[in-house]
């Protein structure tokens, strides 16, 4: 039997921040480097209190910005340390030059993104803005729906990194106040299950190894190997979708809560359905429910894994779908439709029965999303599904008219 703790294996209610602080309590990283920014702070807070308390031996590092949580980061896993970070929105933005060396430096970072829009004007809610501007810096990116799923992903997020055929950073998203800060039932796992879960990090290579000297960030020039290493990289975030589907299995034996890379929502026999990432997902997922009880096939994708993309596996899932709504927690100015969109448009393109596919962008600054908002983007795909044409390619669902 697992040994017990002080913390309970059912919590009837927890934050989304307090779920992710708690799962990097249990996994213990040997260095957290932090900053606080809403609406991330609480995982910040959360951790320093641990280690304040004595529960946890993570070394904290209180740093004077995000760019240097993420160079601390970075420094602290190129010694053989485990390493983790937290931020949100203009934090991410701070630490957009160095993202792309944890990648670059095939280091197993774990960090949680606290989903909010990026300036300007200041706007302190939540979209995707920020970890969609990072899509191509060579991060894992998972999306939660929930507290739960928040705290699942962190966990696992350590054994996709970590796994020898990825050794990539990997995003844990949350949408910011939506999940972070609304209380609700979560499920934890047991201390001792989280560690024998995770398992013992014995880093490939180490600063802090003088037998096995070893050079990490050299200059590669114009006779050097950067495109080389390039394409490793692109390897490994390929490999990482079969490392995905192999520890979220995993994790379902442990836990009952078995992940891929996306949920598949009613459809089996749908005709038209809704793509989001998110806490989006909630709501449409009642609306579906609603309009099936109504007689209507309408079925819901919930993305999960952003990168790597799974778009062999979605154009799959969607094959019998005749109009195909991406909903967008963010814009892509000079991009006809969302990030998502035109992600789900690719991965759909040499389908052998091409569902017709709209854009719909919502939430941005927190706008709230309603289920009246999800049912409009279902008319207009009945509509699209009737005449076999898109008219409106983008459409703004809750946006103010005039």
């Amino acid at each position: 039997m697992p040994i017990q703790t002080k913390v309970e294996r059912r919590v009837s209610a927890v934050t989304g921040n307090q779920a992710l602080s708690r799962a990097v309590r249990q996994i213990d990283p040997d260095v957290a480097a932090v900053y606080p920014i809403t609406p991330q702070t609480d995982v910040a807070e959360g951790l320093a209190t641990f280690v304040a308390d004595g529960m946890i031996n993570t070394v904290l590092v209180p740093v004077e910005s995000e760019h240097s949580a993420m160079s601390a980061c970075i420094g602290a896993a190129a010694a053989g340390a485990r390493a983790f970070t937290a931020t949100s929105s203009q934090g991410l933005a701070y630490m957009f030059e160095v993202l792309y060396v944890a990648a670059g430096l095939r280091l197993p970072i774990v960090m949680a993104n606290v989903n909010r829009s990026l300036s300007a004007p200041i706007n302190i809610h939540c979209d995707h803005s920020d970890s969609f501007g990072a899509r191509d810096s060579g991060w894992v990116q998972l999306y939660s729906e929930n507290a739960q799923q928040a705290y699942d992903n962190l966990i696992q997020a350590v054994r996709i990194a970590e796994h020898s055929k990825v050794l990539l950073p990997v995003m844990v998203n949350v949408d910011g106040f939506i999940v972070s800060h609304a209380a609700e039932s979560a499920v934890l796992l047991d201390d001792e299950e989280v560690r024998q879960f995770i398992g013992e990090y014995t880093p490939r290579f180490s600063l802090l190894d003088v037998d096995h000297p070893i050079t990490v960030g050299p200059f590669d020039g114009l006779h050097g190997y950067f495109f080389e290493f390039k394409a490793a990289q692109v390897e490994a975030m390929a490999n990482a979708k079969q490392v995905i589907l192999d520890v979220g299995k995993e994790y379902g034996a442990l836990s009952g809560r078995t992940y891929g890379f996306f949920e598949e929502y009613g459809l089996d026999d749908a005709d038209t359905a809704i793509v989001v990432v998110g806490s989006a997902a909630a709501t449409c997922s009642s609306v579906v429910d609603e309009m099936r009880a109504q007689g209507m096939p309408v079925g819901l994708l919930k993305l999960r894994s952003f990168r790597p993309f799974p778009a062999e596996e979605l154009a799959d899932a969607l094959k019998y779908v005749k109009a195909v709504g991406v909903l967008d927690r963010a814009v892509s100015p000079g991009l006809a439709g969302g990030p998502l969109f035109a992600e789900v448009k690719s991965a759909l393109f040499d389908a052998d029965a091409r569902p017709k596919v709209a854009s719909f962008v919502y939430g941005l600054g927190g706008r709230e999303f309603r289920p009246e908002h999800a049912r409009e983007a279902f008319a207009s795909l009945f509509e699209i599904k009737k005449t076999g044409y898109v008219n409106d390619l983008v459409s703004y669902l809750g946006i103010r008219k005039g």
